[in-house]
């Protein structure tokens, strides 16, 4: 079997589409001819004879181009809005998998568990069911609805991540004041266009107490955060004979 055939067939396995990160763990690269197996997949999914880009980390094949969810595609205002939420819930799978990756028990807002991520809702990958009480009542009221949390070994919050596809950035950053006092890493996740107007609201008065400890990740860095985590797990499987 081809190199390329090989992506084919699990991207067929999966629905026809697969993120870069789903593709390093399943894609068998054991008989491939080639020092740098996860290189050539990058490289093969922007062969356009085959594959489309759909969104940052995530692929298609392009005999399943009709067979897509509709809201890959929009075309009125009602599916529209429907593409966005589904953007949303996709970059927070991104990041609840890599959270599992490292070994991080992860959240999401109740609201949001039924979301989908791709092929499978939310709360069928993320660890924890029910959130943390890990401080006051007054404090959580704002930690529960940060849209993906993850907490370490010993149960307390060790990132938030504020995914701001359409919403006010402002927000997200008012939440981080409030749970300033936790020992935690704070991450604004966005469109690279929209670092900009982060950085602009970071420098604001009311968030002087937080504007060193906010990262900024957009969209790309992310999915490559994602596909080079299921890399080194992969590798590390294969080191260590897991």
């Amino acid at each position: 079997m081809k190199q390329y055939e090989a992506v084919i067939k699990i991207m067929e396995e999966n629905g026809g589409f697969a993120t870069l990160g789903f593709l390093n763990q399943n894609v068998d690269v054991s008989k491939w001819v080639t020092k740098t197996p996860f290189a050539s997949i990058r490289r093969i999914v922007q062969d356009e004879r085959f594959f489309f880009n759909i969104k940052p980390g995530l692929w298609a094949l392009k005999t399943y181009k009709t067979k897509l969810p509709f809201y890959f595609f929009p075309h009125d205002k009602k599916s529209k809005k429907r593409e966005s939420e589904v953007n949303h819930s996709y970059y927070q799978g991104l990041l609840v998998e890599i959270g599992n990756l490292k070994s991080q028990k992860t959240f999401v807002p109740y609201q949001d568990k039924n979301k989908m991520y791709l092929n499978k809702k939310l709360s069928d990958i993320t660890s924890l069911d029910k959130f943390l009480n890990f401080t006051y009542p007054y404090i959580i009221r704002y930690a529960i609805t940060v849209d993906v949390v993850w907490f370490n070994e010993r149960n307390m919050p060790s990132s938030f991540f504020e995914i701001e596809h359409s919403t006010d950035i402002k927000n997200s950053l008012g939440k981080f004041v409030e749970l300033q006092d936790f020992y935690s890493q704070y991450y604004i996740v966005a469109n690279r266009k929209r670092k900009r107007e982060y950085e602009d609201k970071l420098c604001m008065n009311m968030f002087h107490q937080i504007n060193d400890r906010v990262k900024f990740i957009d969209y790309e860095q992310l999915s490559n955060w994602h596909a080079k985590s299921f890399e080194i797990i992969k590798i590390e499987n294969e080191i260590f004979n897991i």
